[in-house]
């Protein structure tokens, strides 16, 4: 049993490792405009990012993530950015009534 475990538990981390993604070689890289995005842009980015997916299905040329940005800022803006808008990924459970 747990031979089975333990080679289930390998295949898992083996198969996730294998998916991670690669470096941005357009980071830090100005864009079309000349610059690049950083934090602000991020967050902006990850509140829209529905609006963005589907807007991308119906036209090529939009994308949901600005691959010319400045690394780390920008993607904790589009994390924070998309957390605030998809409520976050944490629900929190109360028991009881607070009101006694």
């Amino acid at each position: 049993m747990r031979l089975g475990v333990a080679l289930l538990a390998a295949t898992v981390v083996l198969l996730s490792v294998g998916c991670a993604p690669g470096a941005n070689p357009l980071a830090n890289q100005p864009g079309p405009s000349g610059e690049t995005a950083g934090f602000l842009l991020g967050l902006w980015h990850g509140a829209i990012v529905w609006i963005s997916f589907v807007w991308s299905l119906f036209s090529p040329g939009v994308s949901v993530y600005e691959v010319h940005n400045n690394g780390w800022p920008y993607n904790l803006g589009f994390l924070l950015g998309a957390g605030g808008v998809l409520g976050g990924g944490v629900k929190v459970v109360l028991r009881g009534d607070r009101r006694r």
